[in-house]
């Protein structure tokens, strides 16, 4: 039987990069994955290909800046599925504004993708996941939240920071209820963002990781799967780094 056999989960921010990772690497384990993001028609695609596969998935829309859209997303996925039991908050937007040039809208927008989304769809999905036999929420946050980033802004990297400061506390909060609630900060990955950047640039950043390696979304993938398995039942409250040795601590 594969490990996630039997149990729903939900990936946000699921149409590229990370997200489409995650939700691929669940629903290969065995679990029926939801796939939620901004851009319909690039998660459409995304469930598509992955139901060529013979996986139980499915699609929809979501705004996390919206609590109704967000409420709305749940409730999709528990009258598609009949149940959640793993929720995994991707959906975020990345800023590289020097901090001079940091804009009150754009520190407002980036505020409220990557930490107020975060935090909702956590809140929402409480009563979703409470009654579950291993629930499991797991939030991406970043190597920049937690030693202040080197080419990210700083709304970036106080979103990301705030991410992992919620995981801690609702880690205690919903232990009582058996939910295990952890963070992953991955470090600079392999995305359409990166693969834009010139050989210099990516030989630049290269030199900066002693183990000479640029992650893959696959690598994040995989420690959301360990996460969300039932081997890692006692694990809660982590930030889990990913980073090829970038940062230590």
């Amino acid at each position: 039987m594969l490990p996630l056999t039997g149990k729903t989960a939900l990936v946000t921010g699921s149409a590229q990069g990370i997200g489409q990772a995650v939700a691929a690497k669940l629903a290969r384990d065995g679990a029926q994955v939801a796939l939620f993001d901004i851009n319909m028609d690039q998660v459409q695609l995304t469930a598509d290909n992955l139901a060529k596969e013979g996986l139980a998935v499915m699609a929809g829309y979501v705004d996390v800046v919206s609590v109704k859209s967000i409420g709305d997303m749940l409730e999709a996925v528990v009258n598609h599925f009949g149940s959640l039991d793993i929720v995994v908050n991707n959906a975020g937007i990345l800023s590289s504004t020097p901090v001079q040039q940091i804009s009150e809208s754009e520190w407002d927008k980036i505020m409220a993708v990557n930490l107020k989304g975060t935090f909702f769809v956590c809140q929402q999905a409480f009563q979703y996941l409470k009654n579950r036999p291993q629930p499991r929420i797991i939030n991406l946050a970043s190597l920049a939240g937690r030693m202040g980033g080197y080419e990210s802004s700083l709304a970036y990297t106080a979103s990301k920071g705030g991410v992992i400061s919620l995981t801690y506390g609702l880690s205690r909060q919903y232990a009582p209820y058996g939910i295990t609630v952890n963070s992953i900060c991955p470090g600079p990955t392999e995305t359409p963002m990166i693969r834009q950047w010139s050989d210099e640039q990516r030989n630049g950043l290269l030199a900066k990781i002693p183990i000479g390696k640029i992650c893959k979304p696959e690598h994040i993938a995989h420690t959301v799967a360990y996460l969300a398995s039932d081997e890692a039942e006692v694990v809660t409250g982590l930030a889990f780094d990913i980073n090829g040795g970038l940062y230590v601590g």
